[in-house]
């Protein structure tokens, strides 16, 4: 199912009881942050809020604040229209595995998941709702773009809309300032024309410039570096809202050089349709609820960006950055504000994260056919800590596949590999920590590497440089150098639980 803006998907959040609306005045500086951050540590992530009357400074903000819209696996599923996230990733998994067919029948099943696939590839349109409302920074006004009496018929507000009116929070108290904290960011290669569609936080820093928080890994970060060492000036846009599943594709671990738009229509079931910005040459999904375009200047030199309270729990510090300069604001005229905080977890982003591992579970599968399971604690806020089930079949296995992992995009900013056998309920952190516990020496079963951090990781003692662990907490083989006998796992006899489960049935 495709939403055709992000009020869609927060009327459908509605209809299906996973919304709360909240008509006080909520200020967008702090009082948001607590208010979301009680919700989304409620059981199951509690409910998306929708803050109908946002204030900054104040002043009522005339667009309302969406947060934690994807907190919860049922609200992550409807983000991406199915009834659960196992049902997108069950149906991506069969895709992986097509084979050429033998028979009749299986060429139409195959023709039919070709059909799927023909939404995928986005589409150029000339005009889209996220136009309604214009305003150019760097173009005098005029009467074709703001006339003296206000025309809402014709794309134009009473008010040019700028950062100051966008309801942004402040999230912490020692935050550097105010935060876009669900951007998505476009930016293209400058030698190959391929797109990118990242996640970056924007701090704000007056009303026509902001922070670009690309990290080093990042492929923003990459495109950012080419024009760096050619001077030019880089084009950049921000979207936020239409359709969730932009949020969502916009953070997938999808390989370097993957337009995620492609991802995103995959998923939709219907191609993206994108619009040329106006101050640029760049393209924005056309029913996203607000655009920002500009561009990075790398003649001018890099400004301190942060604090930030992120997802680690701890404030990433101030570290430079480039300067993103805003050239245009765009909007819907029911624009809906979406926004997210991060933060000790469980957080939303929880949820989101856990999504992409599933979803791409079958990738993973492709390179590694062994691997039964994975996933992310909330603990480890995402990559910090990383279970995977195998089914070892042979002497050290388990290490063939932290190193594999450890060797795949994202993957490689993991701290900690725990692997364990194919019977470990890899979601259940009692569970691994049992196993952990029972089945290691920890000087036999542990290995220490080096490789790439995370540049939020404040415990390295340079940044985005650090070790890792990992630990083969599988039953041992005797090619491991085990001479022990290794003794079963207690349960209880099969016949005896079901009589059991009768009885009390009854």
């Amino acid at each position: 199912m495709a939403f055709g803006s992000f009020r869609d998907f927060v009327n459908a959040l509605d209809r299906a009881g996973e919304l709360k609306r909240i008509a006080t005045p909520v200020a967008t500086e702090l009082e948001i942050t607590e208010l979301a951050g009680r919700e989304m540590k409620s059981p199951g992530g509690g409910k998306a809020l929708l803050i109908e009357k946002p204030t900054i400074n104040g002043v009522v903000s005339p667009f309302p604040v969406a947060i934690n819209t994807m907190g919860s696996h049922k609200r992550m599923a409807m983000s991406m229209g199915a009834n659960s996230v196992d049902e997108v990733a069950a149906e991506l998994g069969s895709l992986m595995k097509a084979k050429p067919p033998t028979t009749f029948r299986q060429t139409l099943k195959l023709l039919g998941q070709a059909f799927e696939l023909r939404h995928a590839r986005p589409k150029i349109v000339r005009d889209g709702a996220c136009k309604e409302v214009i305003h150019k920074f760097d173009a005098p006004a005029s009467a074709t773009s703001w006339p003296a009496a206000p025309d809402w018929k014709n794309g134009t507000s009473p008010t040019p809309p700028t950062l100051a009116d966008i309801p942004i929070l402040k999230c912490w108290p020692i935050d550097g300032g105010r935060f876009i904290t669900l951007p998505c960011v476009v930016t293209k290669d400058p030698d190959t024309g391929e797109r990118n569609v990242g996640m970056y936080r924007i701090q704000i820093y007056d009303d026509r410039s902001t922070g670009m928080h690309w990290q080093l890994q990042k492929v923003g970060a990459r495109h950012g570096r080419r024009y760096y060492e050619t001077g030019t000036r880089m084009p950049v846009a921000i979207f936020l809202g239409g359709d969730p599943v932009f949020t969502f594709a916009a953070t997938a671990p999808l390989p370097d050089g993957l337009d995620e738009f492609l991802l995103a229509g995959y998923l939709r079931k219907k191609s993206v349709e994108l619009v040329k910005c106006e101050t640029n040459d760049l393209e924005v999904p056309a029913n996203s609820d607000f655009v920002i375009e500009g561009y990075v200047d790398p003649t001018e030199p890099l400004r301190d960006e942060g604090p930030f309270g992120d997802h680690t729990g701890y404030y990433t510090l101030p570290e430079p950055y480039p300067v993103f300069h805003i050239t245009a604001i765009t909007h819907r005229k029911d624009a809906v504000y979406p926004a997210t905080i991060v933060g000790i977890p469980p957080m939303e982003d929880f949820y989101i994260g856990g999504a992409s591992v599933k979803i791409f579970l079958p990738i993973f599968k492709m390179n590694f056919p062994e691997i039964t399971d994975i996933a992310l604690p909330a603990e480890g806020v995402f990559h910090n800590l990383v279970f995977v089930s195998i089914r070892k079949t042979y002497p050290m296995q388990a290490y063939k596949i932290m190193h594999g992992l450890w060797g795949m995009g994202q993957m490689m900013f993991s701290k900690y590999i725990v692997v364990v056998d194919a019977d470990v309920d890899v979601h259940n952190t009692s569970d691994v920590l049992f196993r952990l516990c029972a089945n290691t020496d920890p000087q036999r079963d542990s290995i220490f590497t080096k490789g790439p951090s995370d540049v939020l990781d404040h415990a390295t003692s340079e940044i985005a440089v650090g070790s890792k662990m990992g630990f083969d907490a599988t039953k041992k083989l005797p090619g491991e150098g085990f001479k022990r006998a290794w003794p079963p796992l207690i349960q209880m006899d099969d016949a005896v639980r079901k009589k059991i489960d009768a009885l009390f049935a009854k």
